[in-house]
């Protein structure tokens, strides 16, 4: 007897197994390949001269991607061959990678404003600058004709960022069937016991992906561009300059590669496994138990009517009827709502992190994303895998995975309201945030730029070609700072007499420039200290309640109902939770831009300097105010919750008591009459 059942759990442990390493590499991979996405936001920004708006839309496809195909591939996909269904979610994904690449190949090299290469001689070692009252740059201000804009747009290739918003809605609809069925399909075949540890195992494994994709994204944007092409000694501009861009292009190659090779172990994998500890003949029936677990009933298993073959006319003839037994339970409802809002929250938080570090604390780009993957993850990983782990040992039933997930939610959000008390005073640019006496005066308006110090020097007050003076203050350009000679070229210039420094320091004090803009105060590296201590805190409780919220959705959804009920909450917080944050806070973010850069066609491109206190009060705000909404709904969700489990209790005992008297007759039209009830509740 015990040879028998040896060695059914022998096979099913190994194939098991495969499944398991093979779902868990490729969470690795598409989150590895989504993270990197994210990282490259700034350069991708930068590289097309397009506003965050706009990289807002161009982020929002891959849920767009989801949205075309996500509740056929949940519906029909679950009672398909599901693991190849994966592998061929990983080739779609592959291909989206290398398109999202192809923009870099049909460019020319990029040019980046500034107005010193108008100015310098090469082989001079001292060079006349523009401010001087016999010169007149402000020709270069007005607008280009129509037709030579359009001209100028269509050579620059300013509209090739299709490319990438076609490539990552080719990553969004590979990405589709790895979630839903992907868990559906562990849940079936293992030990109810132990889904939430594989959960949060896999999710632990899938976290290291974003690891890898920022700290790719961190080593490649301090790599330029056009990397191999250009002699880099001849670039006056370094990786913490707001025009630079980094080698953006050669981490999507990487993810394409890594993806493909994802995708190759799903195409062995068999289409049903047994059940975890028990024999091949009794793992026909997955996911019964598990029902009861959650509050429902279980069905007859003795239904011959399972073991058919379902064609594709019987399950869409069901489809609907589906839809309305998920969606008339108000519990999944409530779950969806929650879920939406604080993915709201969550999307727009992560897309625009970087750019936050960056504008209220002085960060470069690369130290920002690199600091993201080096802290902010290994957190959350953690956060996942405590999470299951108290899970497991507990034993919790839905009410205190929800307890759970509500008490670290809570928590991290207090993280995060500490966070709007550690900021940095803006950047002290003459004309933008102070003016040129060096009072606190911030101005939206492009005049500001001029001064005495400068007015006969006929700036263009376009270029955003920044300096640092040794009184500490950045100028938007040599020009604007009143600098009249300069030594040096590429990297090393220093710019000599200029006017506009006077005005700020002693008269005998130091009258020079060099390029880019001035560090913050040695303060804002303590503050950074703290916000980085505090955004640690806050991902690791949060990420706790990670695996305790996704149970309580498999528990609160009918077994029959799982694949589909995963599918159409990844449909619509996708849809509604991933599309529209980028966009909106993209748009408001774009409201405290102090100045704008100029694209080559005179349109205007990519922002240089935010105003840090408006843009920290607009983001953290948005952010305050989507959590606290979405607790408000987990109130009202627990609430339900608790509710249906008395119910769900007293019927429990009513059946039982009616076993123990004898009549187990009508028990099987007892569970039909409670399956149609709890769609209700």
């Amino acid at each position: 007897m015990s040879v028998e059942t040896k060695q059914p759990r022998e096979a099913c442990c190994s194939q098991f197994k495969l499944f398991l390493a093979s779902l868990s590499f490729v969470y690795f991979a598409k989150a590895f390949g989504g993270s990197y996405m994210k990282s490259s936001i700034t350069q991708i920004e930068r590289r097309f001269d397009i506003p965050s708006s706009l990289i807002g839309v161009i982020d929002g496809s891959f849920e767009m991607g989801n949205l075309l195909v996500i509740a056929f591939v949940s519906y029909f996909g679950a009672k398909m061959h599901r693991p190849r269904l994966i592998g061929a979610g990983c080739l779609i994904m592959a291909a989206g990678s290398f398109c999202t690449a192809l923009p870099h190949f049909f460019q020319g090299q990029y040019k980046y404003e500034t107005s010193i290469k108008h100015f310098s001689e090469e082989n001079s070692t001292e060079t006349i600058l523009p401010c001087m009252s016999n010169h007149s740059l402000r020709v270069s201000e007005a607008a280009p004709s129509a037709e030579n804009q359009a001209a100028c747009e269509k050579e620059a290739g300013s509209y090739l960022w299709i490319y990438v918003f076609l490539g990552n809605m080719l990553r969004g609809i590979g990405e589709t069937p790895i979630m839903p069925l992907g868990v559906s399909y562990l849940d079936d075949f293992s030990r109810e016991e132990n889904t939430a540890f594989y959960l949060a195992c896999i999710q632990t494994v899938g976290i290291l992906g974003p690891m890898f994709g920022f700290m790719l994204g961190s080593f490649l944007a301090k790599v330029y561009v056009d990397v191999g092409t250009v002699d880099l000694d001849t670039i006056s501009i370094n990786h913490k300059d707001s025009r630079w861009v980094g080698a953006w292009w050669l981490g999507f190659l990487l993810t394409g590669v890594i993806m493909l090779l994802a995708g190759i172990p799903f195409w062995f994998l068999p289409k049903s496994l047994p059940k975890q500890g028990r024999g091949q003949s009794q793992g026909q029936d997955p996911g019964a138990s598990e029902g009861e677990q959650g509050g429902f009933l279980p069905e007859d298993s003795s239904d011959p009517a399972q073991d058919k073959p379902v064609t594709m006319a019987e399950m869409a003839r069901d489809f609907i009827p589906s839809l309305r037994r998920l969606f008339f339970s108000t519990v999944f409802l409530l779950i969806i709502c929650t879920s939406l809002v604080q993915v709201n929250g969550f999307i727009g938080m992560i897309t625009f992190k970087p750019k936050f570090m960056e504008q209220v604390y002085g960060q470069s780009p690369s130290k920002a994303i690199f600091m993201i993957g080096a802290m902010n993850l290994p957190a959350v990983a953690l956060g996942i895998i405590t999470g299951g782990l108290l899970m497991k040992c507990f034993k919790l039933s839905i009410l205190g995975a929800a307890r759970v997930s509500i008490s670290a939610s809570f928590l991290s959000f207090c993280m995060l309201l500490l966070q709007y008390f550690l900021y940095c005073d803006n950047s002290q640019v003459a004309g933008l945030t102070v003016s040129y006496q060096g009072l606190s005066a911030v101005s939206y308006e492009q005049e500001s730029l001029l001064s005495q110090c400068n007015v006969g020097c006929s700036c263009s007050l376009r270029r955003w070609d920044p300096v640092c003076a040794y009184n500490g203050m950045t100028y938007a350009s040599p020009c604007l700072a009143g600098c009249t000679t300069s030594t040096g070229k590429g990297r090393e210039m220093v710019f000599h007499n200029c006017t506009c420094v006077k005005e700020t320091s002693a008269p005998a004090g130091n009258m020079s420039a060099i390029l880019g803009q001035c560090p913050r105060r040695s303060d804002c590296d303590f503050m950074f200290k703290f916000y980085m201590a505090a955004s640690v805190v806050g991902a690791f409780v949060s990420a706790c309640g990670a695996t305790p919220g996704y149970i309580v959705l498999l528990r609160s959804i009918h077994p029959d109902l799982k694949s589909l009920a995963l599918g159409m909450q990844t449909l619509i917080v996708r849809t509604l939770g991933g599309i529209p944050p980028p966009i909106y806070f993209g748009a408001l973010i774009d409201r405290t831009c102090l100045k704008w850069g100029s694209k080559r066609c005179g349109g205007k491109g990519a922002c240089r300097l935010y105003d840090s206190h408006a843009f920290r009060v607009t983001f953290l705000g948005l952010i305050y105010g989507l959590y606290t909404l979405s607790y408000l709904l987990w109130g009202v969700l627990y609430h339900r919750l608790s509710k249906r489990q008395k119910k769900l209790a007293l019927r429990s005992q009513a059946k039982a008591a009616a076993l123990e008297g004898g009549t187990n007759g009508p028990s099987h039209t007892v569970k039909k009459e409670d399956l149609e009830k709890e769609s209700t509740i």
